[in-house]
């Protein structure tokens, strides 16, 4: 690390700390999932790093990723010294056109060393490193899939943009009786039935349904079905097959008020926003409109893990906008609905 100075030393010297902070997360048998280094808030916004069991992968921001390129080399060679138990690292640029390049171009080991499988409470979880252009897992809502198994044994779960189906499988190794996994793309819901697979769970079609959300919703309303637990974490941007578009920071209430009838008498409905520039008190203040009337109020706000965070000995910079309530940018709710009808779950 002597060898280096300017903005390399800078971002080894953060780097060297933020593993120090992360340390005691590590797993012995190298099959969790975590965040090794978050450049945004730990003081070099161009480089973010994630493990994935054996596996690294290192994200360039940089507006001109070329100029950082070599460097990110010499970080993966000093961090393999580190953890020699590493099989392979995955590079992903994410500010230019080349999809080759945004969905990972292995830069050490192979296809073949590429981790497909990590452990998260217990639970296994399929991955496919380079299906996307992040990871086909999503770190930051780990602290959700925890609070899924422990709260969803017996229940039903309509997970929507269910992407690779994560959040609907924590729910089912807690005990869920039915988790219905839907998304417009089947290549994501191939990877949440990997999963299955590898827990020894019966993949029911019936349950994974492809196709946009606003059709797949509006016929769950005309076949009358109802959850206990609805999901909401749609992206930041995404174009259905109709052609409506979905921004979170403007719609936000509308989605919210689409699912609200599939949720069942005392369900609940668990909404993640991930809107970098959406205030924490802006969400709550959506929360509190709709619960002006008496039907749906916020029961709970969990946290975000730290590692994404960063810790408090290795966070630098605050995020653009304050998520207060909430501790990260990526908000998660859970909501508490009753109906005037009071219908059960299907």
């Amino acid at each position: 690390m002597s060898d280096f100075s300017g903005e390399g030393k800078v971002l080894f010297e953060r780097v060297e700390r933020a593993l120090q902070a992360r340390m005691p997360s590590l797993d012995s048998e190298h099959q969790s999932a975590l965040r090794l280094f978050n450049g945004f808030y730990e003081g070099f916004a161009d480089v973010l790093i994630d493990l994935y069991g054996s596996t690294l992968v290192i994200f360039n921001y940089h507006e001109k990723p070329v100029v950082l390129r070599p460097l990110l080399i010499e970080l993966q060679k000093w961090l393999i010294r580190q953890f020699p138990w590493i099989t392979a690292v995955v590079h992903k640029t994410r500010s230019i056109r080349n999809m080759f390049s945004r969905l990972g171009v292995i830069r050490y080991g192979d296809e073949d060393a590429l981790t497909t499988r990590i452990v998260e409470h217990g639970v296994q979880y399929a991955v496919n490193l380079r299906l996307n252009q992040d990871a086909s897992f999503y770190l930051d809502t780990r602290n959700l899939r925890r609070w899924l198994k422990d709260h969803m044994a017996g229940k039903s779960v309509l997970n929507t943009f269910a992407y690779t189906g994560s959040l609907g499988a924590a729910a089912l190794a807690g005990g869920a009786r039915r988790v219905v996994q839907t998304d417009q793309n089947p290549r994501f819901l191939e990877v949440a039935r990997a999963t299955y697979a590898m827990n020894g769970w019966a993949v029911n079609e019936d349950d994974f349904l492809i196709g946009d959300f606003f059709k797949v919703v509006d016929g769950l309303r005309r076949h009358k079905q109802l959850f206990d637990c609805v999901i909401l974490d749609p992206p930041f941007f995404s174009s259905g097959t109709g052609g409506a578009e979905i921004f979170l920071n403007e719609k936000t209430l509308p989605l919210i008020n689409k699912v609200r009838p599939l949720v069942a008498h005392e369900g609940v409905l668990i909404v993640v926003n991930n809107a970098l520039f959406m205030s924490g008190m802006g969400l709550i203040r959506i929360f509190d409109e709709i619960s002006q009337s008496g039907y749906i109020w916020l029961e709970e706000i969990i946290p975000v893990p730290p590692d994404v965070t960063g810790f408090p000995e290795t966070r630098l910079t605050p995020p653009p906008v304050d998520p207060a309530p909430f501790n990260h940018p990526t908000k998660i709710a859970v909501l508490r609905v009753t109906r005037k009808d009071r219908a059960p779950a299907s």
